[in-house]
């Protein structure tokens, strides 16, 4: 007998979560389009504070510190008042953030009156990002493991990849929004923050009064059992420690790729390196010669706002690549489908590294298309089957967020001391690891795929 049609939104004792689960994806949208606006900062405050790559991926670190120190108080708090609790308590926290944006334009034009410090005006901006990261990490604290248990286990890293695809849309927003209010004539930073903090104010009084079951994760480890606390603690599942591993290397490589776009697409200023060649007259037409600015050279080249609005064609394809993901991980194991687009990745990297023209500007753009499914479908298979201890897994599947503060300082300073495409070999070796851990996951976890545990597997 066929099931139901609704079968991926239906809870056990039959009740739909489908608007539920609707509800909760305008969570992912929400911070994609937050991290959208932050990948496309970095170029802003090297052009207008003069920093280097490296210290321009401060913004990255304030970002990805707030997921840090967060994590476990989301998970704490998650686990304290439930799923409805831990999202109402992000989306205060993402107000918060939003408003401080005021003040720190203030900074702004104060130091342009010299009355302080850039470096303090850049501070300012930098405690905005961080306590929105704050807010956002207990968003995805609670929002990435409850949409793997709105519905069917079976279904679980398929709901959470469409959910995904929210994020993915986010994505695509953000960077127009960026290249919207940071690279006109007239930069307002803070308006598009202030609206975000409008709109989560708004976002939470929906929370407050709309159905959010608390569901529990299915424990097939019996971790919950207290016979069995001691031999199968959290930290004895290999796939969940791994997996904790292989987040902190895909944020780090995704964090890297997504903070530098602008500077693959654009003439450094200061070595006059570009990794797209020079553009042909014939392109400067209509809509696209907004795109393109005159260099030094005499030739046509991307211009950053162009290459912001590039950015959200780059998140396209990170889009299209959650949607094609969804649909492959309904045909073919989720640990299968993340080893494949692992090794993608390792050869997509390598293709830019070797600075080959067009064909590596192309790739940083497939970059973003196997990349698209990984977050997820690492989430899912690092929470698989851990019962009660979800939401304290969670927790730290979301600090291992903090790797996105560690890679854009190192592959900006590779890119200072050798070039851009060189500075992709730091991101190749944490696709490395990821596509071991997709390929491995069925002996890490004893299970042949996520459908169910084999008791007999080798721990």
């Amino acid at each position: 007998m066929s099931e139901p049609k609704q079968s991926m939104f239906v809870l056990p004792d039959g009740k739909s979560v489908r608007f539920t689960f609707i509800l909760v994806s305008s969570l992912f949208l929400l911070w994609g389009v937050c991290n959208g606006m932050i990948d496309v900062m970095d170029k802003h405050f090297q052009d207008e504070l003069g920093l280097t790559k490296a210290q321009s991926a401060n913004v990255q670190f304030a970002h990805y510190l707030g997921y840090f120190l967060m994590a476990l108080p989301a998970g704490w708090l998650a686990r304290r008042f439930g799923w409805k609790g831990g999202i109402i308590a992000g989306l205060l926290l993402v107000a918060v953030g939003g408003f401080w944006f005021l003040p720190a334009t203030g900074l702004q034009a104060a130091a342009h009156a010299g009355s302080v410090s850039k470096t303090t005006a850049f501070v300012g901006y930098l405690i905005g990002v961080c306590a929105i990261a704050s807010g956002l990490t207990f968003l995805e604290t609670v929002a990435n493991p409850y949409t793997t248990v709105l519905g069917p286990a079976r279904y679980a890293a398929t709901r959470i990849n469409l959910a995904q695809s929210c994020n993915g849309v986010g994505w695509i927003l953000g960077p127009i929004i960026g290249a919207q209010y940071f690279y006109s004539k007239d930069p307002k930073i803070y308006f598009p923050y202030v609206a975000t903090g409008i709109l989560v104010l708004v976002l939470a009084a929906v929370f407050k009064f709309a159905y959010v079951p608390e569901v529990r994760n299915e424990d097939d480890y019996h971790i919950d059992d207290s016979q069995a606390k001691v031999s199968h603690s959290l930290l004895s599942r290999w796939h969940f420690t791994m997996g904790v591993l292989a987040q902190f290397l895909y944020v780090a490589a995704q964090a890297g790729i997504f903070s530098f776009f602008i500077n693959c697409m654009t003439v450094d200023t200061k070595t006059s390196f570009c990794m797209v060649p020079a553009i042909p007259e014939a392109w400067n037409v209509s809509l696209l010669e907004r795109l393109f600015e005159t260099g030094k050279d005499g030739l046509l080249h991307i211009s950053s706002q162009g290459a912001a609005n590039l950015a959200s064609a780059a998140f396209v394809c990170f889009l299209l690549g959650r949607i094609s993901g969804a649909f492959l991980l309904k045909k073919f194991s989720p640990h299968k489908v993340l080893g494949f687009y692992g090794t993608a990745n390792i050869v997509v990297c390598l293709l830019v590294f070797f600075n080959l023209g067009w064909i590596s500007a192309i790739s940083v753009f497939l970059s973003y298309f196997f990349m698209s499914i990984m977050f997820p479908t690492i989430f899912a298979l690092g929470i698989f089957g851990l019962g009660d201890k979800t939401k304290k897994a969670s927790a730290f599947l979301v600090m291992a967020i903090m790797g996105g503060a560690v890679l854009p300082k190192l592959m900006g300073h590779v890119a200072d001391v050798y070039d851009m495409s060189r500075s992709f070999i730091v991101p190749m070796c944490c696709f490395v690891f990821i596509a071991c851990y997709g390929y491995l996951w069925p002996k890490l976890s004893g299970a042949k795929d996520m459908h169910g545990v084999q008791t007999a597997g080798g721990h």
